[in-house]
């Protein structure tokens, strides 16, 4: 069995740390924090957990700081962890069988991150990465904000799973972080591109935001899943700016990177019925259902796209044209995802009725 090192950078994180260790410190080998700064009683909430806490001055460099905890592990693999994430009961077993049968000759193991659900606890954005990794190869973080864990070689694809709940946000923070950079002239990576205009967007910089979106797409050195993720976040700008033409092409342009996903097929169908144009709307929601999620697809996710929302959408369409039974059939395939939902029971209720009144029931 393999010995597995959790390391964590922490900052003013008396709230979560608690919660956060009490879900992991059972399961890991040895705990290494390193604080940034702390002025609560962080430190003495993980002096519970563990003895190695390290201080580490904050550059604005959240990179510099997890490579500074990574350099304190001893154990064969490193787990990392932010304050305000957990492993959930079920998580838990999943990590225990992971860890117990681990091929040694893996490299690293991704694992879903759960970022939000909806309100029937359902997942609703996700992505993957790369959580648990080898200690002797070394792997260095990249990047001051938005930080990522370089990494190669054999990789696993888990089922485990990592859940964010946070509690509260520095929604300026990284934005401050790349301003800053910006005013020092110092030059971007493409993948600074993409998250400082995703930090736009996020504070309704639309038109900002748009020119370095443009600019990182252009520089042909993105990766793949932020090339299709800058594509849909286009979109969002310039539907925020009334320009529909090119919230379609934005929309389009997600076809150069891959074929089609959930997302994309969902917006085109939404194009085409706001047309009146019930077909096309069709042949679009009809692919966004076919198009499920690939478990080693480190991009973001939001399952709705692909479940309940292409099928409740199929029964608008389907009714508009008067065609209540396969209205019907989407309907309930779409309370399968949500069965409380008003507007879904709604939709049945009307539909029942009809059908019923008709012979067709």
């Amino acid at each position: 069995m393999i010995t597995v090192s959790l390391c964590m950078i922490v900052k003013n994180e008396e709230e979560v740390l608690g919660r956060c260790l009490d879900s992991v410190s059972d399961l890991v080998d040895e705990i290494i924090i390193m604080d940034t700064g702390s002025d609560d009683s962080t430190k003495s909430v993980a002096g519970r957990y563990t003895v190695l806490i390290f201080d580490f001055p904050w550059i604005d460099d959240f990179a510099a700081a997890r490579n500074a905890s990574f350099a304190k592990a001893g154990m064969d693999y490193i787990f990392w962890l932010d304050a305000d994430d957990v492993l959930e009961s079920a998580d838990r077993e999943k990590f225990t069988v992971l860890k117990k049968n681990l091929d040694p000759a893996v490299d690293s193991v991704t694992m879903n991150y759960h970022l939000a659900f909806d309100e029937y606890g359902n997942v609703s954005f996700s992505l993957r990465r790369h959580r648990l990794v080898k200690r002797s190869n070394n792997f260095r973080w990249i990047g001051a904000v938005h930080e990522y864990l370089e990494t190669w070689g054999n990789i696993f694809h888990s089922d485990v799973s990592v859940t964010h709940k946070s509690i509260r946000h520095d929604s300026d923070r990284n934005l401050r972080i790349y301003e800053k950079r910006l005013a020092r002239k110092e030059e971007f990576s493409p993948r600074d591109l993409y998250y400082f205009a995703n930090e736009l967007l996020e504070h309704q910089l639309y038109e900002r935001a748009v020119q370095f979106y443009e600019q990182f797409l252009s520089s042909g050195k993105g990766w793949i899943e932020d090339n299709i993720s800058s594509c849909g976040k286009l979109a969002d700008c310039y539907h925020q700016l009334s320009d529909c033409q090119r919230e379609l092409e934005a929309v389009l342009r997600s076809f150069r990177y891959s074929s089609p996903r959930p997302e994309f097929c969902c917006r085109l169908g939404y194009y085409f019925l706001q047309k009146n144009d019930i077909p096309s709307a069709i042949f679009w929601y009809k692919l966004a259902t076919q198009l499920g999620e690939k478990k080693d697809q480190m991009g973001f996710c939001n399952p709705a796209y692909s479940t309940w929302l292409p099928h409740l959408q199929l029964c608008v369409c389907y009714a508009r044209m008067g065609e209540h039974k396969p209205a019907y059939f989407h309907n309930e395939i779409a309370l399968r995802y949500l069965p409380n939902n008003d507007d879904i029971l709604n939709n049945k209720k009307y539909l029942e009725s009809i059908l019923s009144s008709s012979g067709d029931a």
